[in-house]
């Protein structure tokens, strides 16, 4: 396992390095790494309420309503009450949000290559079979 820890930082700050490379090319450099996870998270959901949203990240409905109040003053975000239940709002991406995932969406894929690159189709076909089995644990 000791191993394994310097290769897992390696891999987490990479992919954070070509995370903020793509905000700078994109022209998005006012949100967090944090801030662009909740609209991937919102965005896969498909406009999930606060609730939803905060039991997905495994966080506080509080903790999660600060960042989301931000993101919409960002205006990256927009609440939408809902037409079953007016009590209860939803989440959607505006279309900085869109382009926050977008340019999110570039990151992975840049990472995505250079596993491309590296690996043989074979070494990248056990890569998908050992990482499907951690994040099904997850």
């Amino acid at each position: 396992m000791d191993k394994i820890v310097p290769i897992i930082a390696k891999l987490s700050h990479s992919l954070g390095e070509m995370e903020e490379q793509a905000k700078e090319y994109f022209g998005l450099t006012e949100l967090t790494l944090t801030q662009m996870h909740y609209l991937e998270v919102i965005s896969a959901l498909g406009n999930p309420n606060i609730t939803e949203l905060a039991s997905e990240l495994q966080l506080t409905k509080p903790t999660v309503t600060v960042s989301i109040d931000k993101l919409i003053e960002k205006e990256y975000i927009k609440k939408v009450q809902s037409d079953e239940d007016r009590r209860n709002s939803h989440l959607h991406l505006t279309e900085k949000g869109r382009q926050i995932n977008a340019m999110h969406d570039y990151a992975h894929e840049r990472f995505s290559e250079l596993i491309g690159e590296t690996l043989t189709s074979e070494e990248i076909g056990k890569l998908v079979e050992i990482l499907g089995k951690l994040v099904s644990k997850i």
